[in-house]
């Protein structure tokens, strides 16, 4: 990723606050592999949310409203989960420069609730 520091950093932040808004994104594979690690720390902090933490992800998440879902809906998810947060699959290569792609997405989906099934009563 041939930048500066800054533009490389504003960029990451950038992709961490789109995987946060969408949970998943496609990218190429190198901005992908770049941004793992800052967003697999921003969950860790997220998972721990003490008030030092929360100020640390606001300072790369500047979305107070990503800042809130970040702590209180991805973060619940990983509560028992030690690392591993992202998982990168390759879907092909861009058509302009044949770059490399994927798509990121977090490993826990959204936790989705069921309704009970009715038992069925048996029939004599």
């Amino acid at each position: 990723m041939s930048r500066d520091t800054d533009q490389r950093q504003a960029l990451l932040k950038g992709l961490a606050g789109a995987l946060i808004r969408s949970e998943s994104i496609e990218t190429t594979e190198a901005k992908a592999k770049a941004a793992r690690d800052l967003i697999e720390k921003l969950i860790t902090s997220a998972r721990r949310a003490n008030l030092n933490d929360i100020r640390q992800i606001e300072a790369v998440v500047v979305d107070k409203d990503l800042v809130s879902k970040l702590v209180h809906d991805i973060a619940p998810r990983f509560a028992k989960r030690s690392g591993g947060y992202l998982r990168l699959i390759k879907t092909g290569f861009r058509v302009g420069d044949n770059a490399p792609l994927v798509r990121m997405e977090l490993t826990a989906g959204p936790v989705t609730v069921e309704a009970p099934k009715k038992a069925k009563s048996a029939k004599k």
